[in-house]
């Protein structure tokens, strides 16, 4: 759903115009100071013959990969959305992580792409939740200064700490504090998510109901859960914590065991590599 928010006039919003550089392969560039509105670039251009003024850019699609030297922003995503989402997208993105907002005006000057282009790929991240979209006044006549900044969604897309820091304070607690500390730890966080997942459970009675709910709220942490019926069984496909169970195995168990408190059942724990085709997976058969 797109989000629009209307905020009064400011004198520097209402004052704005922007100084855009207009690349044009038939002509020399041009710095025209225009307000920036989609009226503006779409409206009457005076070439003959073609509608255009001297200097002025086609209305073309964003490029995949702007120019280095019209660039502002390093890349920043994590490495897994630097290849996969549209280039044009990262770009937005990391432009508007810098600055903490920008009009399209100013877009353009980061990624090199006309206006409409730059435009409709806001649109498409503001649709999708990742861009919030809001207007600023103007004081002289003329529509409002359409602004876009990242949602709070788009944190997401961005580096936090994770394996490699847990790791790194486990072992550094293990150094300060004995060999045992890493596991007391675990151990604890372990004893909490049983404390967490029986308030969720409480009320479910059928065995295979609470599995369902059990997988669900499983799924929510990244686990890639599903359960299968025929034996009863929890079936995971990732496991966020499996580069802790490999320098701490006992945690594995810790978990078995939570999982086993949680459902009232016993429960063994398997890990199948998949084969040469296959994903590896971890089961949990309930007894």
């Amino acid at each position: 759903m797109v989000q629009e928010i209307e905020y009064p006039a400011s004198p520097a919003s209402a004052k704005r115009r922007q100084s855009v550089v207009f690349p044009d392969p038939e002509g020399p560039e041009t710095t025209n100071s225009i307000p920036v509105r989609g009226a503006d670039m779409a409206g009457s251009w005076n070439r003959p013959g073609t509608g255009r003024k001297p200097g002025m850019a086609r209305i073309c699609a964003l490029p995949a990969a702007a120019d280095p030297a019209t660039l502002a922003c390093q890349k920043m995503l994590l490495p897994v959305f630097n290849d996969l989402i549209k280039p044009q997208w990262r770009t937005v993105i990391e432009a508007l992580k810098q600055s903490g907002g920008l009009p399209v005006a100013d877009l353009m000057k980061h990624t090199g792409g006309s206006y409409m282009a730059v435009k409709t790929h806001c649109e498409e991240l503001t649709a999708a939740g990742y861009l919030v979209r809001t207007r600023l006044p103007r004081a002289e006549v003329g529509r409002p200064e359409i602004f876009y900044s990242l949602a709070a969604k788009a944190d997401a897309l961005f580096p936090h700490a994770g394996t490699d820091f847990i790791l790194g304070l486990l072992d550094e607690t293990k150094r300060m504090f004995g060999d045992t500390a890493p596991e007391k730890i675990l151990y604890q966080h372990f004893q909490s998510r049983f404390e967490q997942l029986s308030a969720a459970l409480d009320r479910v009675e059928d065995p295979r109901r609470k599995l369902e709910k059990l997988a669900a709220l499983r799924v929510a942490e990244g686990c890639a859960s599903s359960v299968e019926t025929d034996p009863l069984r929890l079936v995971e496909l990732h496991q966020p914590l499996a580069r802790v169970f490999e320098r701490y195995p006992r945690a594995a168990a810790m978990e078995q065991r939570m999982i086993e408190q949680v459902l009232g059942r016993r429960v063994t724990r398997r890990e199948l590599s998949g084969g040469r085709e296959g994903t590896p997976r971890v089961v949990f058969e309930i007894s």
